[in-house]
C-alpha cells in the first residue's frame, strides 16, 4: 500500500458524489469469513443454489440445520471499521448510495441509511407461497425448541452464517410459514436466482449520476456486482478498487488500493476531511 494511493484515493472521497460497491472483504473484521480467497477462488464448497434448496426436503433440512447452528455466531456480528468508515462518508453528504452484496445488514446497523442490499438480508425470512416476510429470531426460536439434539453441535464455520456440521439431516425438523403453512427461505438471493429488479434499477439510477465508483472489499467474481463495474466503465466513470487481493474489475479501475478495507478506507477519509 503506497501512501499515494490513499491520498488518490481521499481526493476522490472528497469530491463526493460517489456510489460504493461493498461485498465480502467488508465484513471479515467483523468474524463473518469470506467465499473465496485473495485469487477469487472458493476457499470451501459452492454454497446452496435456488434449485437444490427448493428441489428437495433434504436440501432444506441441510441448509436449516446448518443455518440454525451457525445463526447465533452470524447475529452478535457487529460493525467494522470498515462499516463505520462508509457510514461516516454518507453521514458528510459524500456518499450517494451504498450497493452492498453482503447479507449481514452490518452497514445499516453502523448508521448507512442509503443502502441497497443487493442480495436481501439473512435477518429476514419470506414464505415461497403467500411471501409473508418475518423475522429470523423468531424462526430460529422455533428451530431451537424443535430439533434440542441439534443445539451444541461441533461445527466448521463457513461464509454468511453457514456451518459445516457431521449429522444425519435427514432428523431435522424444518418449521412450516406460520400463515399458510409453505416453504420458508431466508430473504436472501441463493446462488442462480435474480437480483429483484427494482434493485438493479436504483443501484444504476444512481450510479449513472455519480462522479466515482468505489468497490470494497469484493473480488466481483458474480456478475451481479461486477455489473456495476461493467456499467461505470461504459459511461466513462472512474473506478477505484480497494480490496486485499485481485478483482475482476483490475483492468477497468483508475485507482487499485490493496490492503486491509478497513484501514484503508479509516485514513483515506481522515486524509478527505
Amino acid at each position: 500500500m503506497a501512501e499515494t494511493d490513499v491520498s488518490a484515493l481521499a481526493a476522490l472521497l472528497a469530491e463526493g458524489d460517489v456510489v460504493v460497491l461493498t461485498g465480502a472483504g467488508v465484513s471479515t473484521d467483523s468474524g463473518i469469513p469470506a467465499y473465496r480467497d485473495e485469487e477469487g477462488r472458493w476457499k470451501q464448497s459452492a454454497p446452496m443454489q435456488f434449485r437444490e434448496f427448493t428441489g428437495t426436503p433434504l436440501a432444506r433440512q441441510r441448509y436449516w440445520a446448518r443455518s440454525m447452528v451457525g445463526w447465533a455466531r452470524m447475529a452478535k456480528a457487529r460493525p467494522n471499521a470498515a462499516h463505520t468508515a462508509l457510514a461516516e462518508l454518507e453521514h458528510q453528504g459524500r456518499l450517494r448510495l451504498l450497493i452492498t452484496q453482503n447479507v449481514d445488514g452490518l452497514h445499516s446497523a453502523a448508521g448507512s441509511r442509503e443502502v441497497i442490499d443487493l442480495h436481501g438480508r439473512l435477518d429476514r425470512v419470506i414464505c415461497l407461497e403467500c411471501k409473508e416476510l418475518s423475522a429470523r429470531e423468531a424462526l430460529q426460536a422455533r428451530l431451537v425448541n424443535d430439533n434440542p439434539s441439534f443445539v451444541g453441535q461441533d461445527f466448521v464455520v463457513r461464509a454468511d452464517g453457514d456451518v459445516e456440521l457431521d449429522v444425519d439431516y435427514a432428523r431435522f425438523r424444518v418449521a412450516p410459514c406460520e400463515a399458510c403453512g409453505g416453504v420458508l427461505k431466508p430473504d436472501v438471493v441463493f446462488f442462480g436466482e435474480n437480483v429483484p429488479a427494482s434493485r438493479v434499477q436504483t443501484s444504476m439510477s444512481a450510479l449513472e449520476s455519480a462522479k466515482a465508483l468505489v468497490i470494497v472489499g469484493s473480488s466481483l467474481m458474480v456478475f451481479s456486482g461486477f455489473r456495476f463495474a461493467r456499467a461505470a466503465a461504459r459511461l466513462g466513470i472512474p473506478i477505484a478498487v480497494v480490496n486485499r487481493g485481485k478483482t475482476r474489475a483490475d483492468e477497468l479501475s483508475a485507482l487499485r488500493v490493496d490492503g486491509n478495507v478497513g484501514e484503508l478506507l479509516e485514513g483515506a477519509l481522515r486524509a478527505a476531511s
